[in-house]
């Protein structure tokens, strides 16, 4: 008893570009009519609901379990109000091309805006690889606050304050580094998020080899920062909302400045520094470097670098505990 027309139905050629938005970005219809929208803001487009049912008629949906949703007490959100406030870092898993070499893609993007900044494959997750790309980031878009990592290496070490050479050369250029909980990577919830739809649109399936990947990557990293309406932003893009740094990159690193109380110390090669007549070892990954030793109490001094609190010394049992990342005011 149904009729074989009916005068309110969706338009052939809109359903034809319903299904030729999905078929070049694989989005839903909640992405898919905003994007409509942004094209010809005086059409009158269909309801989301319309868009969703065309999608499933012609077999374009992909229908997901619900999953429980846990919570963590403890963890640590991360809080902006501007760009640049907080970049976020990380490395997708490692994955084959089709050439059977392995992939390191790193990922970097503004907190705030969602902004993918980066998105780089890599040879390996050493440190020279992932520096080489944020010092290119820094010329280019300028320095963030902070950098908010996992604890994995190259961003952290098992040492005193995490120290390794990444963060250590991030401590100078005055940017916090904040790391999440261990084995919480729901405190970095955003850049999971971003990595899930960077492994279903540009990595499945792979490319042939380490290059035409990255031709991948940049074609995502534009899709996704120009064209890809994000809901956490009210479907707006990332690039609406980012803006670069006023914080310049600096060529030439100032040295430390402390205060006129403080006993100035060399760390040496070996990753030691001297207080009276003791050696203590704190890491090597400030050897030749400059640390601040503030007396806070009798025999416990505070152990500064630049202006991040890494740890305190107490002299009478020659043990160094540990501190959170801190500012201290100078």
């Amino acid at each position: 008893r149904a009729p074989r027309s009916s005068p309110h139905a969706t338009s052939a050629d809109i359903v034809a570009l319903i299904l030729d938005e999905h078929t070049r970005f694989g989005w839903g219809a909640r992405k898919i009519l905003k994007r409509l929208r942004t094209r010809d803001p005086a059409r009158e487009w269909p309801a989301r609901s319309t868009i969703f049912d065309i999608l499933a008629r012609h077999d374009r949906v992909r229908h997901r379990r619900r999953r429980q949703h846990w919570k963590h007490p403890g963890a640590v959100p991360a809080i902006t109000t501007a760009p640049n406030q907080i970049w976020t870092i990380d490395f997708k898993g490692q994955f084959r091309t089709r050439n059977a070499a392995y992939c390191y893609p790193l990922t970097v993007i503004d907190h705030f805006s969602r902004y993918l900044l980066a998105c780089q494959a890599l040879l390996s997750v050493e440190g020279n690889g992932a520096k080489a790309v944020l010092r290119q980031l820094f010329r280019t878009c300028g320095l963030p606050n902070a950098i908010r990592s996992d604890n994995g290496p190259p961003f952290a070490s098992t040492g005193i304050h995490g120290l390794n050479g990444l963060n250590v050369w991030w401590l100078q250029l005055g940017i916090t580094h904040q790391r999440i909980t261990p084995g919480s990577p729901q405190e970095n919830g955003a850049h999971e998020r971003l990595h899930r739809t960077l492994k279903a649109r540009a990595i499945r399936p792979p490319a042939a080899n380490r290059n035409l990947q990255q031709r991948v990557f940049n074609a995502f990293q534009r899709t996704y920062n120009e064209l890809r309406p994000h809901e956490a932003l009210n479907d707006e893009t990332p690039a609406s909302r980012w803006s670069v740094s006023p914080r310049a990159y600096p060529e030439r690193i100032a040295p430390p400045a402390y205060p006129g109380h403080f006993a100035v110390r060399r760390v040496s090669n070996a990753g030691t520094f001297r207080l009276h007549s003791g050696q203590q070892f704190l890491s090597q990954a400030l050897n030749g470097e400059y640390i601040g030793l503030e007396e806070v109490q009798d025999g416990i001094w505070n152990i500064i670098y630049y202006d991040t609190l890494l740890g305190r010394y107490d002299e009478r049992t020659h043990t160094i505990t540990g501190a959170p990342s801190l500012k201290k005011e100078c």
